[in-house]
Formats: C-alpha cells, sequence, structure tokens
C-alpha cells in the first residue's frame, strides 16, 4: 500500500535557515489532477526562490514544502496522462513541495532523465533549463546572432544558460565576483568574464563587441546594475530581471533607455501561466534535451542530505557556491516500495 506521510523539509515561520524543520510525518501530496504525476523524489535542487519563501515566511506561498525541481520516478498518474508513463525516470520543474519524498506535478512539466545524467545533476536541470529558456527566448525574442552578458555567471542559472547559448550558436558574456568564479565561466564557455563590480564594466562590454554592445542581459541581481547595464546594451537591446530585488524601485534614465531604444522585462516563473511552461516544456524537449547530458551538463557545487536543507540555505545565502545544491533523498531506487503495493 502507499505510504500515509512522508519525510519533508516545512517552513515553519518567516526567518533564516533555521526556520526550516524536518517532519517525519508530512502529509502526501492531495489527490492528483487529471493532467499530474505523482513523483517519489530523489533528489531536489535549491534555489534561490526557496531561500527568498523561507525568509518570507509559510504564508507567502499555499504550500510551505519549498523545492522547485526535483529529479526521481513517477509512481501515480492522473486520468489523462498515458499510463506507461507509470515508472519512467524524469526531472520535473514543481510548482512546490519538492523537499520531501513525494511531489505532484503537471505531466508535461515532467521531462525523461536525460541519459548519462544521475539523480544529482537531473535535479539541477529543471528550475535553471525552464527559466533560461524562458527568459531568453520568451521574454528576450533572443535571435540568431545575437549575444548576450549573464550577471551571476556561475550561478546556477548561468552555468545552465550559457551552455544552452553556447550550443545554439551564440556568444556569451558573463560577470561574477571573484577570479576563482571568472575563471570557471571562461571554462564553461563564456567569451570573457568580468568584475561586476569593475565601475569601467560597460566599457569592457563594449569592447569585447567591436563597440556594438550586447543584444540581451540577464540581471540576477534586482538591477543593481542597472545604469551600466543600458551603456552596455547595443541599440534595441533587451534586459530581463530574475530578481525583484526585495521590492525596491529603482532609478532609470530615460535618456540611456531611450538612447538605446532598449526594453526592460522580467518575470515570476513560479506564477508563470501553466500554458505557458507546458510550451517551454515542449520546445525544450525538442531543441535541448538532445544536448542535455553530453553536451549540456549541470555544474554541482555541493550535496546535502535532506535533513541539512537548513545548511544549504545557509551555504547558499554566503554565495560562495559555484553552480547548483542539491539535496539528496533516495538516489538507489526511488519510488520502489509505491511501485511495489
Amino acid at each position: 500500500m502507499p505510504p500515509h506521510s512522508q519525510r519533508a523539509v516545512v517552513i515553519t515561520a518567516p526567518g533564516g535557515p533555521e526556520v526550516l524543520v524536518h517532519k517525519p510525518d508530512w502529509p502526501l501530496p492531495r489527490e492528483l489532477a487529471a493532467d499530474e504525476v505523482l513523483i517519489a523524489v530523489a533528489a531536489a535542487g535549491i534555489n534561490r526562490h526557496d531561500c527568498n519563501q523561507r525568509a518570507a515566511g509559510p504564508s507567502r506561498e499555499p504550500n510551505p514544502v519549498p523545492g522547485l525541481e526535483v529529479s526521481g520516478k513517477i509512481v501515480a498518474c492522473g486520468s489523462h496522462v498515458r499510463a506507461d508513463r507509470l515508472g519512467q525516470p524524469v526531472v520535473a520543474l514543481t510548482d512546490g513541495g519538492g523537499y520531501a519524498e513525494y511531489v505532484a506535478t503537471d505531466a508535461s512539466l515532467a521531462l525523461p532523465l536525460p541519459d548519462n545524467l544521475d539523480w544529482i545533476a537531473g535535479a539541477a536541470l529543471p528550475e535553471a533549463m525552464f527559466t533560461a529558456w524562458f527568459n531568453f527566448f520568451e521574454l528576450m525574442r533572443m535571435q540568431a546572432g545575437e549575444t548576450a552578458l549573464i550577471h551571476g555567471g556561475t550561478s546556477g542559472v548561468g552555468t545552465i544558460a550559457v551552455q544552452l547559448l553556447r550550443e545554439l550558436g551564440h556568444n556569451v558574456f558573463a560577470t561574477a565576483g571573484t577570479p576563482e568564479k571568472r575563471e570557471l565561466a571562461i571554462r564553461l564557455g563564456y567569451r570573457a568574464a568580468f568584475d561586476y563590480a569593475d565601475r569601467n564594466l560597460s566599457d569592457y562590454v563594449r569592447e569585447a563587441t567591436a563597440g556594438k554592445g550586447v543584444d540581451v542581459i540577464l540581471d540576477t541581481s534586482g538591477g543593481a546594475h542597472l545604469s551600466g547595464d543600458l551603456q552596455s546594451l547595443a541599440r534595441g537591446g533587451r534586459i530581463s530581471f530574475l530578481s525583484a530585488g526585495g521590492g525596491k524601485e529603482i532609478p532609470v534614465s530615460l535618456r540611456a533607455l531611450m538612447g538605446r531604444q532598449a526594453s526592460l522585462t522580467g518575470a515570476f516563473l513560479r506564477s508563470t501561466p501553466l500554458e505557458t511552461k507546458r510550451r517551454i516544456a515542449a520546445a525544450l524537449l525538442t531543441t535541448v534535451w538532445p544536448l542535455v547530458g553530453e553536451r549540456i551538463v549541470p555544474l554541482i557545487s555541493r550535496t546535502y542530505p535532506l535533513m541539512q536543507a537548513s545548511s544549504a540555505h545557509a551555504f547558499m545565502e554566503s554565495n560562495s557556491h559555484m553552480g547548483k545544491l542539491v539535496l539528496e533523498l533516495d538516489t538507489r531506487d526511488p519510488g520502489s516500495a509505491y511501485l511495489q503495493k
């Protein structure tokens, strides 16, 4: 019989990593909707959003269990899901709940675990891959031959995005805060990596692009570099923001904006309509998935057991990591007990 409860990490109050509490008898996800699958979680990726959700407290989102991406095995299917998906190894984007033994998600957002990737690497894929595709190709409408600048080039999103864009023929530049991170950025395929704190950053970007500037910029800093970013843009360039910067307002020089004929955009992936996420999943499966596992490989910084989620959050907030942090749950045989009911 399926278990009546599961292990999970729960946000118990607004605050620091200490408010993440391991619960050994947390309820399983609700009954599946027709288009959903239930996944026995092997590993769960950790994202900055998880830390923001934790800091805001359990009332920020309907599910007090954080976690937006997992790897694992499908152990139950909704009535509209093909039965042959039962038992399939997948990586999945979720609407929370990933820091647990079981999580439900829309079936179209559960993509096959790529060949040559283990559970840990698989868990590091979905959020970064969906985020990169959404921002570059949906929001900023990146075209063939265009160039990009990614702030935080060695972040979880940055380390996937550069590989994705590189394989699609784009030149990509990065900023990073330490020499070690800039060295890693070059190894990952960035054409150049700059110190984001350098007051001459925009000059270096324009010099590296023969005076043109970059066509698109992915900003993970909440607009901290907006003035310089506008100077780094080519005419008609676009900037997309991954972080809301805590809700702060940022000044924009209309003269610089109009002079570059620039566009500013951004969105929260979690609250993006399901149909958009399904469209992104279909594009990834067709265009990118054949490259994943060989040409595109997640960079893992550290792994932690589920019970040490608070330590993982503390390390993420130290900004010392390069690549992804992942929680390990059951990487031997996820879902075996459930499927043998």
